[in-house]
Formats: C-alpha cells, structure tokens, sequence
C-alpha cells in the first residue's frame, strides 16, 4: 500500500513550485520546441539548452534528467513521448515507458515530488482520454512495485477539459 498522494492542478508547469523536479514532454533532440517544451527551456534560461546539448538527443520512450536552472524545481526530468498514428505503432508501450522510465530516474535520484505535463497530447496529438489512462494505469502500477518511493506525484494541466479528463481517470 502506497501513501504517495496523486493529484491534478489546472496552471503552468513552469510558474511556480510544484514538485522537485518537473517532467517535460520533450521532442528527440532535448533542445526545446513547441508547447511545454518550448515553456520550459525558455523559463529555464540557455543554461538548460547548453546541458541538453551534452545528452546526445534521446529516443522516444525513454527519460534523462537535467537541473532545473530558473525554474521552480530542483530538476526537469526529459521523456520523448509518442507521436499518435492511431495506435499503430506501439504508442501505448512508449507513453507507458515516458512514466515509467521518468518514475525510475526520479526514484534513483531520490526526488520524493514529480509533477507531470499531459505527455504527447499536444503537438503529439496522442488522445487525452487514453494518455490520462496509460499515464494513471502506469504511476500507480509502479507505485505498486516501490510504494514508499514518492511522496506526491501531480499532473499539471494547462486547460480545465484535460484536467476534468485526469481527474476522471484518477477516480476509477
């Protein structure tokens, strides 16, 4: 049985403190783009952008972890979330491991608070309902595994409609 607390907040995820470290749903380059990406290497200031630049990119899937600079968190934790294609090509294993591979990373660090973007349901066009699902399903099923490993996890959601959609999944 885990104590760690889930929970949802409508705001920024770059505009105030949240968690320790913040996840952001970056794109395979790790040098900033579009949405929360963008946001958050422009909240963070060039110093962010000059350690990404040191990472070699990453692949979709799979997380690396930078300090936060000018944010309001300790870290950023980086995971390349899927493009949607109609769940033909296995996005709902590689949003799983985003999660997963950023719970791990935060655990080996002992960061305690993670809040999280909505991984791939912007410019990714992944579908809020079944990202909230897999993003739900798979926190608590590694919660499960490691149950005294964190104590808070959040979604940070930019818009009242996909908070109401996490919200929804975190009560079934």
């Amino acid at each position: 049985m885990t104590n760690t607390i889930l929970r949802t907040e409508l705001g920024d995820i770059t505009a105030r403190h949240y968690a320790d470290t913040i996840v952001n749903a970056a794109n395979n380059s790790l040098l900033g783009g579009g949405g929360v990406d963008g946001a958050i290497h422009k909240a963070a200031g060039p110093e962010l952008l000059a350690e990404c630049r040191t990472l070699n990119g990453c692949k979709t899937g799979e997380a690396k972890l930078t300090k936060a600079y000018k944010l309001p968190c300790d870290y950023v934790i980086h995971t390349v979330g899927p493009v949607w294609h109609g769940g033909k090509h296995s996005e709902a294993e590689l949003l799983a491991d985003c999660y997963r591979n950023s719970l791990q990373l935060a655990l080996n660090h002992n960061i305690r608070n993670v809040a999280f973007s909505s991984i791939s349901t912007g410019v990714y066009s992944y579908p809020v309902q079944a990202a909230a699902k897999i993003a739900v399903y798979t926190v608590r099923k590694f919660l499960q595994a490691n149950p005294k490993a964190f104590d808070d996890i959040l979604w940070v959601l930019f818009d009242e409609h996909t908070k109401l959609i996490y919200d929804e999944t975190l009560r079934s």
